[in-house]
């Protein structure tokens, strides 16, 4: 950062003293003219001093190669040639977009996960002087961490636990970083893609699931409905009228759909035969003593 400014420097006092020396040779060098560029020099010196450091951004300044202080934000002054700026540094959170292609897992699986790290310097002076680029050291470090959670989970937890994944790695890359003055703040998986094949089988395994609940619920309401049968069965058994009254009821459903003709026998089967009190409902008043007698005599017929 500084060494673009010290060749700036540099390049406008070589100009001025190039002017100087043809205003030399041409016999036009006089008090005035060496004063101007004296001035001018002094002014582009200053000038090429000054720092305006934004609200999130901070520098460290270098006097003679020795560390002095981190500054900013705001307007700040660095003596230029004297003092040196090596790096300015963003407070801001890095997002980083970054994947590991074919990564084994711990049952032998090949994967390829996409994720995003989000990372931000929280010590300016150990991101400029403990690391050549921290940038380039957190990205690298996000890489190697991904694929060393991959190789020791396997293709079920990974798929089904992503964020627990996700925070393992956020905690491999925090060690890693820490001595750089960074701080990841979270891990995202954002993707993970495995073979086709294998995409199939899993399908397929799911809808071998399905299918399995499916069945067993059917089985269930079999059961139930089987359990629930017996108990109107027994309910009948035990009460004629209720029978007669189903009977009836069955009757009459039958008849609503679609204008159906019922042809019913006057002689029901014995077990449907209608009481003395169903007879009584249905307004055709008690049987006699000698209907009685014929009916039990070609019931023995």
């Amino acid at each position: 950062m500084s060494n673009g400014r010290t060749g700036a420097l540099m390049s406008a006092w070589l100009v001025l003293i190039m002017l100087g020396l043809m205003a030399w040779l041409t016999g036009t060098l006089n008090l005035i003219f060496l004063g101007v560029i004296v001035l001018l020099g002094v002014i582009i010196y200053v000038a090429s001093g000054i720092y305006i450091i934004k609200h999130w951004e901070r520098i460290a300044v270098l006097r003679l190669g020795t560390y002095q202080a981190i500054r900013g934000p705001g307007v700040t002054y660095v003596w230029p040639i004297i003092e040196t700026v090596p790096k300015k540094v963003s407070l801001r959170i890095i997002p980083y977009m970054f994947s590991a292609e074919q990564t084994m897992t711990k049952d032998n699986i090949p994967v390829s996960v996409d994720a995003v790290v989000y990372y931000r310097v929280v010590d300016p002076e150990k991101a400029i002087l403990n690391v050549e680029d921290f940038e380039v050291a957190t990205q690298l470090a996000a890489q190697t961490s991904l694929r060393e959670v991959i190789g020791i989970v396997e293709l079920d937890e990974l798929l089904a636990h992503r964020e627990k994944v996700a925070e393992h790695i956020q905690e491999i890359i925090d060690e890693k970083t820490e001595a750089w003055g960074i701080k990841v703040t979270s891990v995202e998986i954002r993707d993970i893609r495995i073979p086709q094949q294998l995409q199939d089988a899993i399908a397929m395994q799911a809808q071998a699931e399905r299918e399995r609940r499916a069945r067993v619920t059917l089985a269930q309401a079999e059961v139930e409905a089987a359990r629930r049968m017996m108990e109107a069965a027994k309910t009948y058994s035990t009460s004629q009228l209720a029978f007669e009254l189903r009977w009836m009821n069955i009757l009459y459903e039958i008849g609503r759909e679609n204008n159906t003709l019922m042809l019913i026998p006057m002689r029901l089967p014995v077990v449907l035969e209608p009481s003395d009190k169903f007879m009584q409902l249905m307004g055709f008043g008690p049987l006699t003593e000698e209907e009685k007698r014929k009916s039990k005599e070609e019931e023995k017929k």
